[in-house]
């Protein structure tokens, strides 16, 4: 484990004064409980190269500096990524988890995952500046499958249950006989025309069929 602390700016201020002193490099380190090549490391990045003047002021804002620039940056702010992915989610409408496998599967040079995607829209890193100046507007939310809405669970309506699984035929839950069918439907728009499948548990032939509307009368013929 590495215990290195760097050097604050009380430490580079008494720094600054043990130089103006004419200390040397060895009693300065030991006077400040620190490694004299922690010292002389301090100096030698951080003064001045024409006047060989140190600041401790200048020295702390070189250190923030260099620390903000050795830090891990987020991938999105690299803007050929950020452009990249715009591209697929915006414009070619496909989902963060469809961007982020596509990417790796055509061993793309850019890779990220789809959490990442997901965190930069929700805080609004796509989102165009009339969209961030609207309050109603989702912005780029609006893309996702769910349009932004939580992934909850829809409330169904009050259906009766006309005959559970646990009444099924045992020679059906075994698939040994032909004609027993497990029926559903596919939805396109709301109150539209549906698909009607029906399933042989057997033979696994599926028959499919069109149904003008989703109601019983419908898929009973």
């Amino acid at each position: 484990m590495n215990h290195y602390q760097h050097l604050n700016i009380e430490e580079r201020e008494n720094l600054l004064l043990f130089l103006y002193e004419k200390k040397s490099l060895r009693f300065i380190a030991q006077a400040m409980g620190r490694n004299v090549s922690t010292i002389s490391r301090e100096v030698k990045r951080n003064r001045n190269q024409n006047t060989k003047e140190y600041s401790a002021v200048k020295a702390e804002q070189k250190y923030h500096v260099r620390r903000k620039k050795c830090r891990r940056h987020a991938k999105l702010d690299n803007p050929i990524v950020y452009k990249k992915i715009k591209e697929l989610f915006i414009e070619k409408q496909w989902s963060p988890e469809e961007i982020q496998n596509r990417l790796f599967f055509e061993n793309s040079p850019i890779q990220i995952s789809y959490t990442t995607i997901y965190r930069a829209i929700y805080a609004g890193k796509y989102d165009t500046l009339q969209e961030k100046r609207s309050k109603g507007n989702k912005g780029a939310k609006r893309h996702l499958r769910h349009r932004g809405k939580p992934r909850g669970q829809k409330p169904r309506g009050k259906v009766v249950i006309s005959n559970h699984l646990d009444q099924r035929p045992d020679a059906a839950n075994k698939r040994e006989r032909l004609g027993d069918f497990e029926a559903d439907t596919v939805a396109g728009k709301k109150g539209g025309a549906c698909l009607l499948t029906l399933n042989d548990r057997l033979s696994r032939i599926v028959f499919i069929a069109k149904c003008q509307r989703k109601i019983a009368a419908e898929v009973a013929a």
